[in-house]
């Protein structure tokens, strides 16, 4: 008896909460109570992105992949080939400034055991970014290239 009264009193408290959530959000996106959002400068990256910049390739073993950019004069980035191994890409043209892994979507399939559940970004300062899809997120020395992001003016952090 006791717990059914705690868990009307939860349900109720939460309930009580959402909507108050729910009416302050609506409130802070409606036009007359915050002003227009600046214009954002355009940055080095999204500049990339542009689909005229944008190309999409078969490499290696029939590896698809995309090319961003224009690579910078003298960039390491132009020995590189989509579908390349991350130790043969850091063998190339050396270690990255930064590195970091990450999770996506399809990690979160149940029996999906394909290639692109993990994703490894290797940042290389004055160059851009490599992003290879495959291995695991502690594994730093498996994977493939699938992306190579030109921008001569990547910080080197991610």
């Amino acid at each position: 008896m006791k717990t059914n009264r705690l868990l009307y009193v939860g349900a109720a408290i939460l309930t009580a909460f959402l909507l108050t959530a729910c009416q302050t959000t609506q409130k802070a996106g409606s036009a007359s109570s915050s002003p227009a959002p600046a214009a954002k400068a355009e940055t080095p990256a999204a500049k990339a992105e542009t689909t005229a910049d944008r190309q999409t390739v078969k490499g290696i073993n029939d590896w698809e992949g995309e090319i961003i950019g224009k690579p910078a004069p003298g960039s390491k980035f132009t020995k590189l080939k989509i579908g390349m191994g991350m130790r043969q890409v850091t063998d190339l043209i050396g270690q990255p400034s930064d590195q970091g892994a990450y999770v996506t979507g399809k990690a979160w399939i149940p029996f999906y055991y394909g290639s692109d559940r993990y994703r490894h970004e290797l940042v290389y300062k004055g160059q851009g970014r490599l992003i290879f899809s495959g291995g695991g997120v502690g594994n730093y020395s498996s994977g493939n290239l699938t992306s190579i992001i030109h921008n001569s003016k990547e910080e080197g952090y991610r």
